[in-house]
């Protein structure tokens, strides 16, 4: 009994599935490479893939509004290109201050964003496909047309990624910083419990008191400057700004979130989730290769995971609604 009951609480439950097929997903590649699972590697993994992580927890809120955001990435490099170009011509020289600004021209964009989608009611779609090409074109401009910061133009930024706190690189602490903060905030404030509330039925949110235009607003905001912050880290960890900085990166954010089990229409993800199914794409980027894999195969083999994941949340959670119809008929 004991066995069907924990048996079931793990098919019952996505995150519960998703932690198991990670495992699986481990444990096949170390047998294939035993390289794979050792300390470097998987701190590696981790700081290579920190900026979907990171951006995975904004587009989580996002995505709980029945929203979409594919402007982050050019945010990213906007952002990430300002503080290149701020450290090659030494306006600014300290670590902290790029970050901040970085993360100042990420919720700016953000609130643009924002702004249009829930005050002028312009479909998420539409808006960011607009600012995905404006804020990419805005780091081009800031970039003179194509110039790069270096590695040698970056000074001290660059030590960020590689300064290791307790044995762990500085990034790896802002990934898990960002983890807990969201866990609380989605899970234990009332802010967190309004975008939930937006997202499953925005008429009632609004007759319960909640302003729904405010709580779209500030998952723009937040999406933005955890965009700033994508940007700044991918400065840091590849120790280089350019314009075109993760180009099409946007689609591994919101394939972490729908494998995640965040749900498209709004309503249902979890912070978990997100950082399970963030983990799921950083570990299949990684072992391709080592068993492999060309890039080609790489995007193929993702494209027919989040398939077969959306697939899978459809099916469950029409699975769910009719369990749930059942028992109020009982």
């Amino acid at each position: 009994m004991k066995e069907k009951s924990v048996l079931k609480k793990i098919t019952g439950s996505r995150e519960a599935l998703l932690a198991v097929i990670l495992i699986l997903l481990f444990a096949i590649v170390t047998v294939i490479s035993p390289s794979f699972l050792t300390p470097k590697s998987i701190m590696d993994m981790l700081k290579n893939n920190a900026v979907t992580m990171v951006m995975s927890l904004g587009m989580l809120c996002v995505m709980l509004v029945g929203g979409i955001d594919i402007s982050i990435m050019s945010t990213l490099a906007l952002s990430g290109m300002a503080i290149g170009m701020l450290l090659k011509y030494n306006h600014i020289s300290n670590t902290f201050v790029a970050f901040v600004i970085a993360l100042a021209i990420g919720a700016a964009c953000g609130l643009v964003v924002g702004l249009v989608i829930s005050r002028a009611d312009v479909p998420p779609i539409i808006a960011t496909m607009g600012f995905m090409y404006v804020y990419r074109a805005m780091g081009y401009l800031i970039s003179n047309g194509g110039e790069w910061a270096s590695a040698a133009a970056l000074g001290s930024f660059k030590d960020f990624a590689t300064t290791k706190i307790l044995g762990m690189s500085c990034v790896i602490w802002v990934i898990i910083i960002c983890y807990v903060l969201f866990f609380f905030f989605m899970k234990w404030t009332r802010t967190g419990r309004k975008i939930y509330a937006v997202g499953s039925n925005a008429n009632a949110a609004e007759v319960s008191g909640i302003n729904v235009k405010n709580i779209k607003l500030m998952v723009y905001v937040i999406m933005g400057i955890l965009s700033g912050l994508g940007g700044a880290l991918q400065v840091s960890v590849y120790a280089s700004a350019m314009p075109d900085m993760q180009q099409g990166g946007e689609m591994d954010v919101i394939a972490a979130c729908v494998i995640g089990g965040v749900s498209m229409s709004g309503g249902r993800g979890t912070v978990l989730g997100a950082l399970l199914g963030s983990l799921i794409l950083a570990t299949i980027a990684k072992a391709l290769p080592l068993v492999g894999f060309d890039a080609l195969w790489q995007n193929t083999i993702k494209g027919v995971l989040i398939l077969v994941v959306v697939v899978a949340n459809v099916v469950l959670q029409r699975v769910a609604d009719r369990s749930a119809l059942k028992g109020r008929e009982m």
